[in-house]
């Protein structure tokens, strides 16, 4: 008994660090090294524990992927969350990631970590809630990654009447690419600064 709590547990972690794009029952059998119907287990018993108990997150399976998502009676709150005038600005990690975005869409976050160095669910997330930026379609390949793009409300926030208005890059060549994403943020952070 005391396994299947530590792999609940295990397979809770995974499915909060997968974030939006969840895990496919094989995903978590090959990262759990289990059996379909251990794996299957685990999952009914997560998902029945968060419908019996008074919590503020449900596991869900759409098309085959397990996440965990928000309630919906909770939506008001997060709406009132995100609308906030506190919550109005942006983290230098979002600015940098919505830079990337505006220059190189369409991008997966995979695509957008490699060029920034570090995790970007988070500024995805707020990017998104923002509505800065939109799912425009999925990868080709395994996994089908969501891939991401900017909206028409980034285009109006920023003062742009279209993304031919960015600032060119200038031409580098083969930046490593750390330099690449700082010089899209600095890039990026001018256009706002003229913007306002």
């Amino acid at each position: 008994m005391t396994e299947i709590i530590k792999w609940k547990s295990i397979t809770e972690a995974l499915l909060f660090a997968a974030g939006d794009e969840g895990l496919s029952l094989k995903q978590l059998m090959n990262a759990l090294e289990a059996e379909e119907h251990t794996v299957r287990y685990i999952l009914s018993d997560l998902e029945a524990g968060y419908q019996h108990q008074d919590r503020g997150i449900v596991m869900t399976e759409v098309a085959g992927v397990y996440q965990l998502t928000t309630k919906k009676e909770h939506a008001p709150y997060l709406k009132k969350l995100v609308e906030s005038p506190g919550n109005q600005s942006l983290s230098q990690a979002a600015l940098e990631t919505l830079a990337i975005i505006a220059y190189r869409q369409p991008l997966t976050r995979l695509e957008i970590e490699e060029i920034r160095g570090v995790k970007t669910e988070r500024p995805l997330q707020t990017l998104v809630s923002k509505a800065l930026i939109k799912e425009v379609g999925r990868a080709e390949g395994t996994g089908r990654a969501i891939l991401y793009g900017t909206t028409d409300e980034f285009l109006e926030h920023f003062g742009l009447k279209s993304l031919d208005d960015l600032p060119p890059l200038p031409d580098g060549g083969e930046e490593p690419v750390q330099e690449e994403a700082d010089l899209f943020f600095e890039k990026f952070s001018q256009t706002i600064e003229e913007a306002k």
